[in-house]
């Protein structure tokens, strides 16, 4: 069979020929040249086993020999009906005129084309069918958790597979939109919070490692009980979270960085972070012993040690978490020298003696801290940092030395102090104090201060010595006089005492207190006698070494909730007056325990027990002898009232004091929680005799009660003795900071 060839029929009268239409010849004459050159370039390219398929046309079939040869003259002239060419003239057109209408183009089609033979392909017969996985059968939900009245959440009935969910429903309660945000049963608010505690639900899931979690949310009707769900309405719409843990995805690879540069510490300090591969991803783990870490490197001598923001990246093929966290331990050091930007306000040498170690010891980030608190405690520091400075670098497997550098600003400090207060048998008593904390540099005040009262009058100072020598050492040196009335007796005294102690702050409390001192006494005093007039004023010249020391576990000092106190007071005595000299031991023992029943109860007891032994009572003035009675004594009874008295009624003090208390520190909800109720029963017995005498226990009971405020308890007791005496009144009344013991 022959190439196909085309043709073309000729063209009607209104058909512009080639040489009438310059655009047209124009047009063609292109057309020819771009087929010749296109049949030039294109025939050596075609293979030889296409030019042996006689049934395709090729490009020298299309193109005329003459058309190759003059391309230019081929296209100047027309095709007629029979194949031959013609010329005709080219159309003139106005240029004003409209176009002609194009002419038609009609190609025939060549339908005698013959189709090539496609091969027939034979099958392969060594082909193998791989299996397809089997998918496990669907997870079996258990009963639904009901977190309230339009939040349910359901998880696997089999509790292995999400061993974490009491715990995950305990964060998710504190977290969730829905719960925080109830609005009783509004649709379109409860689908909004849907999503968002959809995203919550998915966050905490990875928290615990379970990063290929399904979460389905779906709002609906609540179930009413019947076993069917009711229909979904604007009153009752509950929503519904379906939860697929998933597999737990397990630590991969463990970055730590160069943690491995701390040599021989290394092995401590890897062990210390206690994540493995293969352990369960869990968020919270990552977080704890980061923190672990750091205080290792802290605690271990690296000042200069760095812990990167840990990153976890996640395989879901291998369902593995690997976890990088860069460190950098910095070197190990020992400490040098404390200095300070202020040596004349606080000198490093003084701040020395306060830090808790020494040169030469090995570096530890909570000894660094502690010392910050210490000079904040001073009370003569607004702000301050520490700074460890590299002195020497470490070498040859020693370690280096950093000094702690200090910088402070200073606090305010002078004070002007008032307090005022109400105790049934003291009456009114307003105090007043100025004082200047570092008017003796380091650390030494001094303050003036003066009472003014019912019963009592006092003025006084005070020089007083903060770390003397040694961290939480004081020296205390207080001159006063005073004159007090009381039901007991009159007395107008001047007394010096200096006390070089070790006790407990607000900011430091410690298991361990005591004090030593020495006082002088001069003191002129009367008792009344039986027609209630106040008898001769007897002078009594008194020397006495005071000693104090406490066992304290309790957890606060201002209010302890649990622990015990256990102190002892001894004081060697000797007294002279009217050319008799007499010696005598003041000797005190105080007990307290606490503890708490729930987060909103705590039982409260003491128990106190005193003597004084070597010298009868009529020998000891009478300011030096034992009283029970008043807010911090037996509450119900007067300041000092209980006790021996004489003929009118009037208390003479005995030389065995002994006193029992219990309460019940039960916190209110009343003003966030702030207020406690404290029903308290007290009692008591003073006698003559050194020995504890229990011939006359006096009782008391009542209640008060307790604002905790930020900086302790403020204190308010009513109370009503049980078993007055002729001269006590029916209520008595008392207010103090702090709690009654």
């Amino acid at each position: 069979m022959g190439p196909p060839r085309t043709s073309c029929p000729a063209p009607s009268s209104n058909t512009a020929s080639p040489d009438r239409v310059p655009g047209l010849r124009t047009g063609l004459r292109g057309l020819v040249l771009a087929l010749a050159a296109s049949a030039a370039l294109v025939s050596p390219l075609i293979p030889s086993s296409l030019a042996a398929q006689e049934a395709l046309p090729t490009l020298d079939d299309l193109i005329p020999a003459e058309a190759v040869a003059d391309p230019e003259g081929w296209a100047e002239r027309g095709v007629s009906a029979d194949g031959a060419t013609t010329v005709e003239p080219v159309p003139e057109l106005d240029a004003e005129s409209p176009l002609a209408e194009a002419p038609e183009i009609d190609v025939a089609w060549p339908d005698n084309l013959a189709e090539p033979e496609i091969p027939q392909v034979e099958p392969e017969t060594d082909i193998e069918f791989v299996e397809f996985e089997t998918f496990e059968a669907p997870v079996e939900m258990g009963a639904d958790e009901r977190i309230s009245d339009e939040l349910v959440l359901a998880f696997p009935s089999e509790s292995a597979l999400f061993p974490q969910r009491g715990e995950f429903l305990a964060r998710f309660r504190e977290l969730s939109t829905v719960e925080q945000l109830d609005d009783e049963g509004n649709a379109a608010r409860l689908s909004a919070q849907a999503r968002v505690d959809e995203q919550l639900l998915l966050r905490l899931l990875r928290v615990y490692g379970y990063y290929g979690a399904v979460v389905t949310r779906s709002v609906a009707g609540l179930d009413d009980g019947s076993g069917e769900a009711a229909e979904r309405t604007a009153e009752r719409p509950v929503v519904r979270f379906d939860i697929l843990p998933g597999r737990q995805f397990a630590f991969g690879a463990i970055d730590l960085g160069e943690l491995a540069s701390a040599g021989a510490d290394y092995p401590i300090l890897r062990e210390t972070f206690e994540i493995q591969p293969g352990d369960p991803v869990l968020a919270d783990k990552v977080l704890e012993e980061q923190i672990d870490l750091d205080e290792a490197l802290g605690e271990g001598g690296y000042p200069f040690a760095a812990i990167m923001e840990p990153s976890l990246l996640i395989d879901h093929a291998r369902t593995e978490g690997d976890l990088t966290m860069p460190v950098t331990p910095g070197g190990k050091y020992t400490f040098g020298a404390v200095t300070s930007n202020m040596p004349e306000f606080l000198s490093g040498e003084h701040l020395a003696d306060i830090a808790r170690f020494e040169p030469g010891d090995l570096y530890q980030r909570s000894l660094e801290l502690d010392l910050r608190r210490a000079i904040l405690a001073t009370g003569l520091v607004a702000s301050t940092s520490l700074r460890p400075v590299e002195v020497t670098p470490p070498a040859n497997g020693q370690p280096g030395t950093v000094d702690i550098a200090v910088e402070m600003t200073p606090a305010k400090l002078r004070t002007l102090a008032g307090r005022i207060g109400y105790g049934t048998g003291e009456g009114f008593k307003v105090e007043g104090s100025w004082e200047h904390r570092n008017l003796f540099p380091p650390e030494g005040m001094l303050r003036a201060r003066g009472i003014l009262g019912t019963s009592e009058q006092l003025a006084g100072i005070t020089f007083r010595k903060n770390n003397f020598g040694h961290r939480d050492r004081i020296l205390t040196i207080d001159a006063f006089a005073s004159t007090v009335d009381y039901q007991a007796y009159d007395a107008r005294t001047a007394s010096v005492v200096g006390t070089f102690e070790r006790l407990s702050t607000v900011l430091f409390q410690k298991p361990l207190s005591w004090s030593i001192g020495l006082e002088l006494v001069a003191t002129g005093e009367s008792q009344a006698d039986a027609d209630g007039n106040l008898g001769p004023r007897q002078t009594y010249f008194i020397g006495a070494l005071p000693g104090f020391a406490q066992l304290d576990t309790s957890d606060d000092l201002l209010d302890p909730t649990r622990g015990f106190r256990l102190s002892a007071r001894i004081s060697p005595e000797t007294s002279r007056s009217n050319e008799t000299q007499s010696f005598y031991v003041r000797a005190q023992v105080d007990a307290s325990y606490y503890r708490s029943l729930g987060d909103n109860i705590v039982l409260a007891g003491r128990a106190r027990f005193g003597s004084i032994a070597g010298a009868d009572v009529d020998e000891v003035a009478p300011s030096r002898r034992l009283y029970a009675g008043g807010g911090g004594s037996v509450r119900g009874y007067g300041f000092r009232a209980i006790g021996p008295r004489d003929t009118e009624g009037d208390p003479t003090g005995g030389r065995s004091l002994t006193e029992l208390a219990v309460e019940a520190r039960i916190r209110t909800g009343f003003l966030g929680g702030a207020l406690q109720v404290v029903p308290f029963v007290d009692a008591g017995s003073v006698g003559n005799s050194s020995s504890p005498s229990f011939n006359r226990i006096q009782i008391g009971a009542g209640v008060g009660a307790r604002y905790l405020s930020s900086f302790g308890p403020i204190r308010l007791d009513v109370a009503v003795p049980l078993n007055p005496g002729p001269n006590d009144g029916p209520v008595a009344v008392y207010v103090g900071l702090g709690q009654a013991f």
